[in-house]
């Protein structure tokens, strides 16, 4: 049966877990980058910081300014067995939305002990089998979460977190907290690279979609119109959604730095081609066929295998050109998922 990227069994691919990285390069921007060609299916190889000369003057980056907070709690149950919680939203200043572990332990009255002064009463069970938490302690809950909580690696790097991450797990642009994912893509670029974009006459649109576990989660069903897809809440501000207009109108392209920039930028974009300042929550599936109207060229990781993201990266280069790069990218021993490589598709 011919492979067409229709139905999820269609993104396995064989992967090697050294290829997993476990770590960041040692010097943010040292990654390589895979620069695949839409219109002509050339594969080549360079380093990330060589996307200055890819990005000509006139051209827009749009980057996701979201930044990672200390979602991860670990602590104990009652009878002394390990028990961790992730945040995933508030719902005000002391409840919060999250996941736990282990679930069938956690159920409603149980208490987690994070500290002497930090526990996590689970509240009630939600549609979706995630929890109602309640964050108690004397101190404010921004303040406990951020003293006692932990970087949110992704669950295939199978350390745990170290200091370093709470920067390198950061794009250096990071700014509005909320997310329990980085948006990877943007790991790479120093301000020294982001300076050097500007000075040539790239220009930059800043938007925000918070990352949600839900990134994580593999597609379960054979055909991907039957998976539930997550939430996430974004927002494109009115002086982002001037600069991509004035790209547009001068014949530049756009530039999404990342897969959760793409469901913005498509989630935001009006009928009528236009950008505007827009906010709300995006269940967008971007997956083959699907026909872009916001995006142009896209820097993203290499992902998951059968992973909604790994579907997006298809629709926008097609399918066997995306499974080829992915391919060559085990054989060249590119370095994949969050601390990893990137790829430029152009």
């Amino acid at each position: 049966m011919t492979k067409d990227g229709t139905r999820t069994s269609h993104y396995d691919f064989d992967l090697p877990a050294d290829r997993i990285a476990q770590q960041p390069t040692p010097r943010r921007g040292d990654s390589r980058l895979m620069v695949v060609n839409r219109s002509t299916g050339e594969i080549s190889h360079k380093q990330f910081s060589d996307i200055e000369q890819l990005i000509p003057a006139g051209d827009t980056i749009v980057l996701n300014t979201a930044r990672v907070f200390r979602a991860r709690l670990l602590g104990v149950r009652e009878n002394g067995t390990p028990a961790e919680v992730l945040l995933l939203r508030p719902l005000d200043e002391r409840t919060w939305e999250a996941m736990v572990h282990p679930g069938g332990k956690l159920k409603p009255g149980r208490i987690v002990h994070v500290a002497d002064d930090f526990e996590v009463e689970i509240v009630s069970t939600t549609e979706r089998r995630t929890r109602v938490v309640k964050l108690n302690s004397p101190l404010p809950s921004d303040q406990a979460i951020e003293k006692y909580g932990h970087v949110p690696l992704p669950p295939y790097i199978t350390r745990a977190d170290e200091p370093s991450d709470a920067e390198r797990y950061q794009t250096v642009y990071a700014n509005e907290s909320g997310s329990v994912a980085a948006p990877t893509a943007g790991l790479h670029f120093t301000p020294e690279i982001l300076d050097a974009l500007l000075a040539k006459g790239v220009k930059r649109a800043d938007l925000l979609l918070h990352v949600g576990a839900g990134t994580f989660k593999p597609v379960e069903t054979e055909h991907p119109a039957d998976h539930v897809m997550h939430e996430e809440p974004y927002t494109l501000p009115a002086r982002a959604a001037e600069i991509l207009n004035e790209t547009r109108a001068g014949g530049g392209k756009i530039w999404a730095v990342g897969t959760t920039s793409v469901r913005t930028l498509e989630s935001a974009i009006d009928d009528d081609g236009i950008f505007r300042e827009k906010s709300g929550d995006t269940r967008i599936f971007i997956r083959p066929p699907y026909e872009f109207r916001a995006v142009d060229r896209l820097i993203t990781n290499f992902h998951l295998p059968r992973s909604t993201l790994m579907m997006l990266v298809a629709a926008f280069a097609g399918y066997d050109l995306t499974m080829r790069a992915y391919q060559e990218a085990v054989a060249e021993r590119y370095r994949l998922y969050s601390y990893g490589d990137a790829m430029a598709l152009v």
